[in-house]
């Protein structure tokens, strides 16, 4: 493992997506940190991933069959306009 505390985005990216699933050690939290404190770039990737783990672990959302039916319709027609 490299002491570097300063990490190119590539690997600030790859530490937050660890993160999210509490596979990152402290160190790279800590190096992660840092390197969100000088990028723009990395913040706002680190802020839509976590939005993102959010939406995926909320509870779903149901429908009636004919709301589906409707949706999956309106789905097909737009579909079908880009094929």
């Amino acid at each position: 493992m490299s002491n570097k505390i300063f990490i190119p985005c590539e690997d600030a990216n790859h530490v937050c997506d660890k993160t999210q699933y509490k596979e990152a050690t402290l160190w790279e939290k800590i190096k992660l940190n840092i390197h969100l404190i000088y990028c723009n770039a990395c913040r706002k990737y680190t802020k839509n991933n976590t939005k993102l783990t959010k939406l995926i672990t909320k509870k779903p959302v149901t429908m009636d069959t004919s709301t589906k039916e409707s949706l999956q319709s309106a789905f097909e027609k737009e579909l079908a306009k880009h094929q």
